[in-house]
């Protein structure tokens, strides 16, 4: 309400019950009061607005038609409040709001896409934001909260940071078609010694290139990068025109080109980790929903694994 309308919902409240049932003892019963007092509440309503809402007789009371237009007013309020509670009391368990999601190349080609549709169909009110954003800047973005979950590259150890790790991916080579080891079933991160490297940029893939260098180190050398990309898609059409190897997640097998060779990489350390990750100090009400969705799905998942081993393992009938 403005500044200058001193009235209030109790005001508003009496008024509707009198005209509802156009009795002031029944209104004063519904209310809870006494007559005396709901009848000094309409009159300090009237007072207030400067207008007689009620028609009054020693017989009857009848709307004056200030008094209809007035409680259609009222009414629609009252429709208007309610609802804005309800809408509160949603926001407050989380199946009404927004979540800020921001995520890297890894991510959105591997784990992320099937949670969002699990959680958008569960809480269709919640309106979803999602952000590219390479890791290093994901973790900026956490800590001043401007983001309520970020799904980067892990192993992530970092002081108000939680973590879930969503996925464990093996490391594979992307190669030219025709490159000699294109029809091998696995090799080794020494193979790659004399090869040229097609990696993402500093800017966008400062995690993921450290992961890259310390693999090679560990093997001996050091990459010869000869080509630089912003993307998934600027690796992948690189390594296409035969300008290089590369080296990426095994989700990249849900890219759909006929013109790379993806060869798994042996080493037993070479593995990719897609982590969720959030601010321990601050969970809105909707991200906290959007936990219990990912909790949920890797719970699901396990039970899937766990049974196709057993099934695996038990003895077959001939």
């Amino acid at each position: 309400m403005g500044s200058n309308i001193r009235f209030d919902l109790r005001h508003m409240r009496a008024f509707v019950a009198v005209a509802e049932s156009l009795h002031f003892k029944k209104a004063s019963e519904a209310l809870f009061i006494t007559q005396p007092a709901l009848s000094r509440l309409i009159k300090s309503l009237e007072d207030e607005i400067g207008a007689e809402l009620f028609s009054r007789t020693t017989r009857q009371v009848t709307l004056s038609e200030a008094g209809r237009l007035f409680l259609a007013e009222c009414q629609q309020a009252f429709t208007h409040i309610q609802r804005g509670v309800q809408l509160a009391q949603r926001a407050a368990r989380g199946d009404i709001g927004r979540i800020a999601i921001a995520y890297n190349d890894f991510s959105i080609n591997s784990s992320l896409p099937h949670l969002l549709e699990v959680f958008k169909e569960a809480q269709p009110s919640v309106a979803i934001e999602l952000t590219y954003m390479p890791s290093h800047v994901q973790l900026d973005s956490l800590r001043n909260g401007q983001i309520d979950v970020g799904f980067l590259f892990g192993p992530l150890h970092e002081e108000g940071i939680t973590t879930l790790t969503l996925s464990r991916e093996r490391t594979v080579a992307l190669l030219p078609k025709k490159h000699r080891l294109a029809q091998r079933r696995s090799i080794k991160i020494e193979d790659l010694r004399d090869e040229k490297f097609i990696i993402g940029s500093e800017s966008g893939w400062k995690s993921f290139r450290s992961f890259v260098f310390d693999l090679c180190r560990r093997s001996g050398f050091i990459p010869q990068v000869v080509q630089e990309a912003t993307s998934s898609t600027g690796i992948l059409s690189l390594v296409a025109a035969n300008m290089g190897i590369s080296l990426y997640s095994e989700s990249v097998r849900n890219f759909i080109r006929k013109d790379i060779a993806i060869v798994p990489v042996e080493n037993p350390s070479a593995t990719l980790d897609t982590v969720a990750a959030w601010n321990a100090n601050y969970q809105s009400a909707s991200f906290r929903l959007f936990l219990q969705t990912m909790e949920r799905e890797l719970s699901l998942q396990k039970v899937g694994a766990d049974q196709a081993e057993t099934t695996i393992g038990r003895p077959g009938d001939f």
